[in-house]
């Protein structure tokens, strides 16, 4: 025969593991991939492998790591092309990103920040542009060929 205390007992592991099971069930994981970018001055377009993003500063939502080409211009700037790495932390990578996005109790945060300073483009010597350019017209009339400006 049964103790009652046994029955108690046994009673209380089974709620206990359905409690446990439907907090498994229902804690659904989360994890979101934020790209900060801030330049210095701001209000430089990027655009992360093609695509447009906006205007620095910005903040935009990515879903794979891994190297990217990234592209600023801004008037008066010159063009920046980088190769930056977005690399994923261990947890946000296979096998354990199946844990981590799935069954989390909280979201998960992976906000990288690239902070880019622009260099002002060079001004060219107006006067040397037109010497350059009266040599060039001269040559051409001469029928001579010039060797590219450095």
């Amino acid at each position: 025969m049964n103790s009652p205390n046994y029955r108690h007992s046994t009673n209380l592991r089974k709620a206990l593991a359905s409690l446990l099971l439907i907090t498994v069930v229902c804690a659904v994981g989360c994890s979101s991939r934020r790209l900060v970018i801030r330049t210095q001055p701001e209000g430089a377009f990027a655009t992360l492998d093609g695509h447009p993003l906006g205007y620095t500063p910005l903040a935009a939502a990515y879903t794979y790591g891994g190297s990217r080409d990234l592209q600023l211009e801004l008037d008066g700037y010159k063009t920046v092309k980088s190769k930056v790495d977005l690399s994923d932390p261990w947890y946000l990578r296979p096998p354990f990103s199946f844990l981590t996005e799935n069954f989390s109790p909280v979201e998960i945060r992976h906000q990288p920040v690239l902070d880019f300073q622009l260099d002002p483009k060079t001004r060219i010597n107006e006067a040397y542009l037109m010497q350059r350019a009266n040599t060039l017209r001269s040559n051409v009339q001469r029928g001579t060929v010039t060797a590219p400006a450095r």
